[in-house]
């Protein structure tokens, strides 16, 4: 699991007006984008291949093309999930460490592939626009009215205008908010659809729906219904109730594989970001299940407890020795305190199992390197290679296949992939620098080559 990692191609937030109207909702629209540039990405192929395979039939059935949206998860313990742009879906560690069952996310997916397949992103920056022209028109009006109290020197004139001004931005917050409830709705029932579409049960989206209502009830018991961008907790679950306890699959439940896998992520990351003490109360030294060895094992690596770690470990592989993930998490325990060589052994074993996961083959790659075994570089160069092919965008494992390259003395291939880590992070100017002395000395016309030259001629857009 790697933490930390920011995300560097954020679209840039919406242009605030003067009107006090457009920096309200442009919070509400691009709240993602400021929450995923403020909380770090966690890459992690578990995760990541239980999301995929939980998005994967909700997708098809909302008519999302494969592969279109990716999934990222947010180190966030609030719960939420959110789209952007139609193009990415984020959800936070929070909504998967509080749900029970794999349905409740599923539920959330499907809810979240409405928002998509009704183009609810497009249309919400279209009726943001509207509003901005109430509001404007609005200050006009009011701007007027001030001008010609202050022309007939009456005061009662001016302060109408501030109240036209007013009244209009008022009026203007509450017709978007009020759309943005629609889509909301909207979206609900096309999770439902989704739902049924799959033979799967829409209980978890209610079950969810009635803990965050739990959470919320003291939170908007004073609020103006009209000034939320969602409807309120208890009016939603009720319009929910009648067609979630209708659908022919409420009863049906997750399979057990899949409850297992469920209980097994959620393991992972309370003993990645929770506290000694919460891990401590949820996974007990006297619970002998495979989540309570998995969170402890996680829990005791992140103290540097290393034996214990490693004991915890060898419980867990005792009884799922073909698990992938076992193996990667030995092979990182190994290699962060210096047992490169079992590292290897460990991580060549989860790449035997799971040969397509690119952050694995990565970790491969660096336990090979960390040796300092000349013999290894080859098949160190190899590993990281396979890795940025299967995953571009990890910059960590291009600034490895520099070093690999540099150490190997293959200098314009160690630019070249210091050009691609540059780019990615967004250092603009490095990428630059390294993507110049990779094309002097990569042969003329090789992907290579031709891949530094893009990035050396890249000019980011600008946003107004």
């Amino acid at each position: 699991m790697k933490f930390g990692q920011k995300t560097h191609q954020i679209i840039k937030r919406i242009a605030i007006s003067v009107v006090a109207i457009a920096f309200f909702n442009a919070q509400s629209l691009d709240f993602a984008n400021s929450q995923a540039a403020s909380h770090g990405i966690i890459r992690d192929t578990e995760i990541e291949t239980l999301l995929k395979e939980y998005a994967a039939p909700i997708f098809n059935a909302a008519g999302i093309n494969k592969g279109s949206i990716q999934i990222a998860l947010i180190d966030d313990r609030t719960f939420n999930a959110f789209v952007t742009n139609g193009r990415r879906m984020f959800i936070n560690t929070g909504a998967l460490m509080e749900s029970k069952t794999p349905n409740e996310i599923i539920g959330v997916i499907a809810h979240e592939s409405g928002h998509v397949a009704g183009g609810h992103l497009t249309l919400q920056r279209e009726q943001l626009g509207n509003a901005q022209m109430m509001a404007v028109a609005g200050m006009l009006l009011g701007a007027g009215a001030m001008v010609a109290g202050a022309g007939n020197r009456n005061s009662n004139s001016g302060a109408g205008g501030v109240g036209v001004m007013m009244g209009a931005q008022e009026l203007a917050t509450r017709t978007l908010l009020s759309y943005q409830r629609g889509e909301e709705q909207a979206a609900d029932r096309a999770a439902i659809k989704y739902l049924d579409m799959t033979a799967q049960s829409p209980r978890g989206l209610l079950d969810t729906f009635k803990r965050l209502s739990d959470d919320m009830m003291f939170k908007t018991e004073h609020l103006d219904p009209y000034l939320m961008s969602h409807p309120m907790p208890q009016d939603r679950i009720a319009s929910l109730e009648t067609l979630v306890e209708a659908s022919p699959y409420f009863a049906k439940k997750d399979s057990a594989d899949l409850q297992a896998r469920h209980d097994l992520m959620r393991a992972k990351l309370y003993g990645f970001v929770a506290k000694q003490e919460e891990v401590g109360r949820k996974y007990p030294i006297s619970d002998m299940s495979l989540p309570a060895h998995y969170a402890r094992a996680i829990l005791n690596y992140r103290y540097k407890k290393i034996p214990e770690a490693l004991a915890e470990i060898e419980q867990l592989l005792k009884v799922k020795p073909e698990n992938p993930y076992f193996w990667e998490l030995k092979g990182q325990v190994l290699l962060e305190f210096g047992r490169t060589r079992e590292a290897v052994t460990a991580l060549k074993r989860a790449t035997s199992i799971m040969a397509e996961a690119g952050l694995i083959h990565g970790l491969l790659g660096r336990a090979l390197l960390a040796t300092g075994d000349t013999g290894n570089l080859s098949e160190a160069v190899k590993e990281l290679s396979n890795a940025v092919q299967r995953e571009p965008e990890d910059s960590e494992t291009w600034r490895y296949l520099a070093m690999a390259y540099g150490t190997q003395g293959n200098i314009g291939m160690a630019e070249y992939s210091a050009a691609q880590e540059a780019f990615l992070i967004g250092d603009q100017q490095s990428a630059v620098n390294h993507a110049d002395k990779a094309k002097k000395l990569l042969p003329a016309g090789s992907p290579a080559a031709l891949k530094a030259d893009d990035i050396f001629n890249y000019r980011p857009k600008r946003f107004n």
